[in-house]
C-alpha cells in the first residue's frame, strides 16, 4: 500500500502532488489551490492532465495529504471534470517567506 503522507492543510499544497481517483487512478498533478478569499475557505484544485488544466470543486476532494490529493469520485466521473477558467482569486506557496512570513500572511503570493 503506498504511504500518502500525513493529512494537510490546503494551504500548506505543493504543485506536482498526485491527484488520484477514489478508485485509484492517477487524474494528473496539482497545479495551483484555488480559495474564496473573503471567507477564507477551499474552494477546489486546478489539476494539470493530458486532457489541459482541470478543475476540481472542494466538495471532490476526501483527502489532501503530503504526497497525494484523493477525490471523492472514481476514475469515469474524472472524465466529465471541466477545463479550468479563471475565476476564484489563486494563490502560490511563498517557501521563502519562512515562520514569521507566514505568520503575517506572507507565505502565499497572489497569481
Amino acid at each position: 500500500m503506498n504511504d500518502d503522507g500525513y493529512a494537510i492543510s490546503y494551504k500548506l499544497l505543493h504543485g506536482g502532488v498526485p491527484v488520484v481517483t477514489s478508485d485509484g487512478i492517477e487524474v494528473g498533478t496539482v497545479d495551483r489551490v484555488l480559495e474564496n478569499e473573503r471567507e477564507h475557505i477551499f474552494d477546489g484544485i486546478v489539476v494539470r492532465s493530458e486532457r489541459g488544466d482541470l478543475f476540481v470543486d472542494a466538495p471532490e476532494v476526501t483527502r489532501i495529504a503530503e504526497r497525494r490529493v484523493t477525490l471523492s469520485i472514481d476514475s469515469g466521473q474524472a472524465q466529465a471534470l471541466p477545463p479550468y477558467t479563471p475565476g476564484a482569486p489563486e494563490f502560490r506557496a511563498n517557501p521563502r517567506a519562512g515562520r514569521l512570513g507566514r505568520l503575517l500572511r506572507g507565505g502565499w503570493k497572489r497569481r
